[in-house]
């Protein structure tokens, strides 16, 4: 059939086939592989009458008269799954292909119903177990022709192919077919059979999407101030990805006996969302982690939390080389002074470019920059989210070194997040660039006060709720720190003259510095930083007494100077007040 140049001849042999099939569908028997090959062929036509009239006719095949398929040879049904495939390709009719798809769904149910167990076999017994091949079409197929698995590897291969497709609701339909397959079929396979499919199936639907979506961060990295590459690089619309995570995630917990050799496997996929450069992506990465960890926590052992919480880790940090490079490119970008300077510029340049026309450029790269910026905060902070939830859940479960991988992540994002607000002249920058545009800035303060807020209550729920662990790894010295870190920049935004302790030599000195009255960005500052001073000041009163009596020296000093500061809130006032009251009062009368 595939050799005849004429529509009328191929269409000919389609009808003369359909008719002879369906007027003598019983005495088909050893004919049903020549039949499926006419029809495979016929769904690959150019023509659209071909593939629907084929259709029409494999419509009909399944529907009615299925058990007839393999009544002579069971090997006709893999010729059947395959005719199918051949169908979900069509781009004539987008009702064919989901059709077809449905059909397989069927198919699987047939296979199933039937009673083929997946089995293990061993070279001992003279049988082999099934392996992984592809054949000419590009489709795996499992080799024991003889294993069930034969049966089920074109299927869920063909299926695992489709959600590559371009057209989305295909990719959908597949993704949804397939997972219900495996959901619902999937205690009729043994472990080597699920590790297989796991491994051939299920894992390089998400292998192509994240490579993509690496390049695109990889570009990013390489040039960061280029054009946006990801709404080329990734093939999947948020929907699909959320709706993928979600199915491999429900999959995973569902068969997490058989499965769980391949959680590495599992968390790679999901912490690679992570790493996106856009809020999205990384949103449907936490929420499929959240939900990971939340319904397997207490079956996970000390290494598989050690492999979750460093594979986080490593997603926080890597895409900070390629940010910080970002950043860099805001030195060789000019901005005017203010917004007023901007409006009133109309010189013309030696090129023929007016200023206000360079000027358009960098405020668009700063405009790109800023878009970049708070991307990248939403993604730090759903990591701080995700890291959050895990250990308020699962405590019990994490030992001293899975809670030292927790405290590293908050540290670094907490370095992280002062650094980027200590980088005035980029700040300068994007707030007259801000201004100009008309956009928000990047929540810088807001990004930093969240990080120490989330350290510093990690830290507390410790020392409260973990004494051993918390002993063990002298956590309240690192509460104390943390807490004269919040007091230290805190004070660094107020106008009192204020202590510092300098070493000169072996001896200690105090040096006072002296700055300007407050302007109205600082004061907003003092009052965005004032609810996480608050909490930090709390900490401290909330230390046991010995506990507060062996650091004291640590914080005195600042207690002092927030009490001389005239820009203080009354909240603040009213805690220091009970500082000194209950706990330093206490120990001077001792």
């Amino acid at each position: 059939m595939w050799k005849s140049n004429s529509t009328e001849i191929r269409e000919l042999i389609v009808r003369c086939i359909s008719q002879m099939v369906l007027s003598r569908v019983r005495n088909v028997k050893s004919g049903w592989k020549s039949v499926f090959s006419v029809f495979t062929a016929a769904a690959a036509d150019e023509h659209k009458n071909v593939v629907l009239l084929a259709f029409e006719t494999m419509e009909k095949i399944v529907r009615e008269y299925f058990p007839y398929i393999t009544e002579t040879e069971a090997a006709t049904f893999t010729d059947c799954v395959r005719c199918l495939i051949k169908f979900t390709n069509s781009r004539f009719n987008s009702d064919v292909s989901l059709n077809a798809i449905a059909f397989l769904r069927f198919c699987a149910f047939k296979l199933a119903e039937g009673g083929l167990v997946c089995t293990d076999k061993s070279s001992d017994d003279g049988s082999s177990v099934s392996t992984v091949i592809k054949d000419d079409s590009g489709v795996q197929s499992f080799t024991d022709i003889d294993d069930p698995g034969s049966y089920w590897g074109p299927l869920l291969t063909g299926l695992s192919k489709l959600t590559s497709d371009s057209r989305l609701a295909i990719r959908k339909s597949s993704l949804e077919v397939l997972f219900n397959i495996l959901n619902d079929h999937g205690h009729l396979f043994s472990q080597t059979f699920w590790l297989g499919v796991f491994s051939s199936v299920v894992l390089p639907i998400f292998d192509g999407v994240c490579e993509k979506r690496d390049k695109a961060l990889q570009t990013e990295q390489d040039s960061p101030t280029a054009e946006s590459p990801h709404r080329d690089a990734i093939t999947w619309d948020t929907e699909t990805s959320a709706v993928a995570l979600q199915c491999l995630v429900d999959l995973f917990i569902s068969f997490y006996d058989v499965l769980r050799p391949r959680l590495s496997d599992v968390v790679c996929i999901l912490t690679r969302y992570l790493r996106s450069s856009i809020q999205g992506p990384a949103s449907t990465g936490v929420a499929a982690l959240s939900h990971l960890t939340g319904e397997l926590g207490s079956r996970l052992s000390e290494d598989e939390w050690q492999e979750i919480l460093l594979a986080l880790k490593e997603a926080a940090m890597s895409t900070l080389p390629g940010f910080k490079k970002l950043l860099t490119t805001m030195d060789d970008i000019k901005v005017p002074h203010n917004s007023q300077s901007y409006s009133n510029t109309e010189t013309s340049s030696d090129h023929g470019l007016t200023n206000d026309d360079l000027e358009d450029d960098n405020l668009q790269n700063v405009a790109y920059v800023v878009s970049r910026t708070k991307s990248h905060i939403s993604v730090q902070l759903l990591i701080l989210e995700v890291v959050t939830d895990m250990y308020r859940t699962h405590l019990q479960f994490l030992s001293a070194a899975n809670i030292n991988i927790i405290v590293e992540i908050f540290s670094s994002i907490s370095s992280h997040a002062l650094q980027l607000n200590s980088e005035t002249t980029m700040q300068k920058k994007i707030q007259i660039a801000c201004s100009i545009l008309e956009l928000s800035e990047p929540p810088m303060i807001h990004f930093e006060k969240e990080a120490y807020q989330n350290y510093l209550d990690f830290l507390q729920y410790l020392v409260k709720k973990n004494l051993s662990i918390s002993k063990e790894m002298n956590l309240e010295l690192l509460l104390v720190a943390v807490c004269e870190k919040i007091m230290q920049i805190y004070l660094n935004c107020t106008t009192v003259n204020h202590n510092v302790q300098q070493k000169s030599g072996d001896k200690v000195v105090v040096v006072t510095h002296w700055t300007l009255p407050l302007s109205s960005a600082k004061k907003e500052e003092l009052a965005a930083r004032t609810p996480l001073l608050v909490s930090a000041l709390r900490a401290l009163s909330g230390l046991e007494r010995d506990s507060f009596r062996k650091y004291i020296s640590n914080v005195f000093l600042l207690l002092v100077d927030l009490v001389q500061s005239e820009h203080s809130s009354g909240e603040v006032q009213r805690v220091l007040s009970n500082i000194f009251q209950s706990c330093i009062g206490t120990i001077i009368m001792q």
